[in-house]
């Protein structure tokens, strides 16, 4: 039997050219979106996880190696950079992509990684991919509810939280090795810590 390759391995480019168009498409739409969007939801498209969130789902959608996914994960981030900034731009509102754009170029890979992880076969690179994304809802849902809770809803920031819970609690009961169970709850534990660490410096730097 001939073993099934990687769609990302196979064919790379149409995958990568659909993830970039996808990408550009939802971070124009995000922009508009922050007018659209009730006051409940509003946050979704200008907050951390709700671009992470459409980094992994089109990561996700190619599945692709892990490697393959580090380099979607840096690609779809920009591109969903770009996309904003050009809706922006469109709408009248000027937008500089270079912060955020620096930011994709560095979580990029690591949110793509845990998406093809998360997809993939392998145990324990899947509750690690699903311990960190669990970690970034958590650390943005913190945030939401404690730093800017004054001037945004509450709900999505309970939702960051509720989803967070759900993602590692399903990924533990259905890996179920105690291994993997302790990977989850470990790297979510590890990446809140680190991202809340980061949203400090950033707004102490701002």
């Amino acid at each position: 039997m001939t073993p099934t390759a990687h769609p990302v391995l196979t064919r790379p480019v149409p995958a990568a050219l659909a993830v970039v168009a996808a990408s550009l498409a939802l971070g124009g739409a995000t922009s508009w979106a922050q007018g659209l969007l009730p006051d409940a939801l509003g946050s979704f498209a200008n907050s951390p996880s709700g671009w992470t969130l459409l980094t992994v789902l089109l990561v996700a959608a190619v599945r692709p190696s892990l490697g393959g996914g580090a380099v979607l994960g840096v690609v779809s981030f920009v591109a969903l950079v770009l996309g904003y900034t050009v809706a922006s731009e469109l709408r009248g509102l000027a937008y500089d992509p270079t912060f955020w754009g620096a930011v994709g170029v560095v979580a990029g890979p690591v949110v793509g990684a845990a998406a093809a992880a998360m997809v993939g076969r392998r145990v324990v690179p899947a509750a690690l991919g699903a311990g960190a994304l669990a970690g970034v809802l958590v650390a943005d849902g913190v945030y939401g509810l404690t730093v800017v809770g004054e001037t945004t809803s509450p709900v999505y920031w309970v939702l960051c939280l509720i989803a967070a819970a759900a993602l590692a609690g399903g990924t533990a009961r259905h890996l179920r090795t105690p291994t993997a169970v302790a990977a989850v709850l470990g790297t979510a534990a590890a990446a809140t810590a680190v991202l809340s660490l980061g949203y400090g410096v950033l707004n102490a730097a701002y």
